[in-house]
């Protein structure tokens, strides 16, 4: 393969971009002795945060894509009045801080909240809860998802639509048989980057339900309680975690893609 010569410039300005990037990471992990991070792979806590983040991540995803992908299908497809509005709406969690995010969903899924009491009858609680960590994670997560989605779905040849639809085929056929089946690769890079934005997440979950905590909560706690010293092992154990899911989830997509 033959490869370009990059003006210097550009180079010198990727280089200290990627540099900004990778150096706190690589330094959070490699101030870890191993004797260090086994203990912290082996800590009750922490295993437990661990699984409550990626479950409620996984959760909040898989919610985000039944609700998702129809609204990201709209904006792709349909012009209606007031489309620019609802486009605002959609990436306004992407622009609010997140603890005011955390607020807002204080107020409405809170036990005094306005929908929180209604919800409280069916014996599903925000505060402190499950429930509250993925709606937490689904707020401030949602926009990356329908965007992707969105462009994805919008790249799709209208014409191979309408071919379907000349066949005979349902409005629902031709979205599960010819749009989302030729724009699944930006669907998926959208619900993985949801599903990666909503576990980091941290402002809007620890003021609906600190407890039981995630792993975000969790490294704040022990940093405000111990100090950075305590903080850093799980800190650096989160990476690595992070770190071989996202090669997974890239070899995966490859390989479906091969």
């Amino acid at each position: 393969m033959k490869f370009q010569r990059l003006p210097t410039g550009f180079a010198l300005a990727a280089s200290l971009l990627i540099l900004f990037i990778i150096l706190p990471v690589l330094v959070t992990v490699f101030s870890v002795s191993v004797r260090s991070l086994l203990e912290t792979m082996t800590d009750p806590d922490v295993a437990r945060s661990i699984s409550l983040t990626f479950l409620a991540g996984g959760v909040a995803t898989g919610i985000g894509v039944l609700l998702g992908l129809p609204l990201a299908y709209i904006m792709a497809r349909i012009s209606f009045p007031g489309k620019s509005i609802v486009s605002g709406i959609i990436d306004l969690p992407l622009i609010i801080p997140h603890t005011a995010a955390g607020v807002g969903l204080l107020l409405v899924f809170g036990r005094q909240g306005i929908l929180g009491p209604a919800f409280a009858q069916l014996g599903v609680y925000f505060t402190d809860s499950l429930a509250g960590i993925v709606v937490g994670m689904m707020f401030v997560s949602l926009p990356l998802l329908i965007n992707a989605s969105r462009e994805a779905f919008a790249a799709v040849d209208r014409e191979l639509e309408q071919s379907a639809r000349v066949d005979g085929a349902s409005a629902w056929q031709i979205f599960w048989g010819v749009t989302l089946p030729l724009a699944w690769k930006g669907v998926l890079s959208g619900v993985i980057m949801m599903w990666a934005r909503g576990i980091s997440e941290f402002g809007a979950v620890v003021i609906l339900a600190y407890s039981p905590k995630i792993i975000p909560v969790l490294i704040y706690e022990r940093f405000q309680g111990f100090g950075l010293s305590s903080a850093v092992p799980v800190t650096a154990l989160m990476l690595i975690l992070v770190l071989f899911l996202f090669i997974a989830l890239r070899w995966l997509a490859q390989s479906v893609e091969t």
